[in-house]
């Protein structure tokens, strides 16, 4: 989403440069917004999605459990009759990558677990 222009025209690269550095050298603070980091791992963040497919699959279904019959046969209907019939429940959580390097850390003996053998 872009910004609107401050005036009648979008400013050039040199004149958003200046009022840059005008605002640094006059000391005004700069803000910075920035997202959260997600700190979730893989797995849990599988778990999370796949309970939130679970969740919509159940809405849809009450959606499609109120809509009146005439509607039913639309193609809304039958889009949600489509997500109503998948199978959710057989989804696996997806196991480690063997290439991954934490993985290859743990596959392997320490260097001091060596030596001493």
């Amino acid at each position: 989403m872009s910004r609107h222009p401050i005036g009648d025209r979008a400013m050039t690269d040199a004149e958003r440069q200046a009022r840059h550095r005008a605002a640094q050298a006059a000391g005004m603070p700069v803000i910075r917004i920035r997202r959260p980091i997600d700190r979730r791992g893989r797995a849990q963040r599988w778990d999370d999605t796949v309970a939130t497919l679970v969740s919509l699959q159940a809405e849809y279904a009450a959606w499609l459990e109120t809509m009146p019959e005439a509607t039913r046969d639309s193609a809304t209907g039958d889009a949600l009759q489509a997500v109503v019939d998948l199978d959710l429940a057989p989804i696996p959580r997806p196991q480690a990558r063997l290439d991954h390097p934490s993985t290859r850390r743990s596959m392997h003996r320490s260097k001091d677990e060596h030596r001493q053998s």
